[in-house]
């Protein structure tokens, strides 16, 4: 079997049960935790950057400033989903996020046509069509907006976009954007301590460990995602990465039992059928050109 499933494989996992971790630090403001990511991060990132070659692109773009620019974009995005999802899940809304990304795919293909310019075919549009009815009945479910989903598919998708006009690696531009962040993370634990209000410092060992530890976990998914996308076709990775939200929803349903009665298991159930059909459109298009491609060969 390809490698490459195996590192795809374990990239979502990862990020699937990530919220595990948020949780225990749940007594931790949603505004420190991504900070201290932002500062331990880059502890991790930059060794990883030099040891694998990748220093002199970093090096390039922290001195070409349309590149600075879009990778300032991404990281005000990548900041702003992290800090919604952090917040999420330390405050018992784990199946509300797993939403977001059960709709981050869906909503990257509208912001392709009214970004991009792109043309979607008519499966699409249903999927489309179908996503939207299951958010307004989850809506009329909740009793309220289910605004913290619609805040972090929008966030990544955004993130995505500006993603695919930057020229770095994974890796590369990850470490950008870290560093962009780095000083205004700073600033704010600093502040933070100086007001009496810092969490580090005045924690358990076990939990200040576990901060400090929030550089690995950001980087090890991201090289297991890097090295799947390098062996496998992407259209594998987009049917995959149904992992990372279906395992947050696992685990806010049976291990934290946050509520969930028929009513809202029916709104799921509607983004589910939707996810299902933009598969099979995807699986369609696939099939049709490998069928285009053998005839050309022939």
């Amino acid at each position: 079997m390809n490698i490459g499933y195996l590192y795809a494989a374990a990239a979502f996992i990862l990020w699937g049960v990530l919220p595990v971790y948020w949780k225990h630090l749940g007594g931790v403001p949603a505004t420190q935790l991504v900070a201290h990511r932002v500062i331990w991060s880059i502890l991790v990132l930059l060794p990883l950057a030099w040891l694998t070659g990748n220093a002199g692109s970093i090096r390039a773009a922290c001195t070409t400033p349309p590149l600075l620019l879009r990778q300032a974009i991404a990281a005000a995005l990548v900041s702003a989903n992290w800090l919604g999802f952090v917040w999420a899940v330390t405050h018992g809304r784990m199946i509300e996020s797993s939403l977001g990304y059960f709709l981050n795919p869906l909503l990257s293909v509208l912001l392709g046509v009214f970004v991009l310019g792109e043309r979607l075919r008519p499966l699409q549009w249903l999927a489309i069509a179908v996503a939207a009815t299951g958010v307004a009945w989850l809506a009329f479910q909740y009793r309220h907006f289910p605004w913290i989903a619609l805040y972090l598919a929008v966030t990544f998708c955004l993130y995505g976009l500006a993603k695919k006009r930057t020229t770095l690696n994974a890796l590369s531009s990850l470490s950008v954007e870290t560093m962009l962040m780095l000083v205004p993370a700073v600033a704010f634990l600093v502040a933070e301590h100086r007001a009496g209000r810092g969490a580090f410092g005045s924690l358990g060992g076990r939990d200040e460990l576990l901060i400090a530890m929030s550089g690995v976990i950001t980087a090890v998914p991201l090289l297991c995602f890097a090295a799947a996308a390098r062996r496998i076709p992407l259209s594998a990775i987009g049917l995959m990465q149904y992992l990372g939200p279906s395992l947050q929803f696992l685990l806010g349903l049976f291990v934290y039992g946050e509520p969930f009665d028929a009513g809202k298991l029916i709104g799921f159930a509607i983004v589910w059928t939707a996810l299902a059909i933009y598969a099979i459109d995807g699986l369609g298009q696939l099939s049709a050109a490998a069928r285009r491609s053998r005839l050309r060969a022939a």
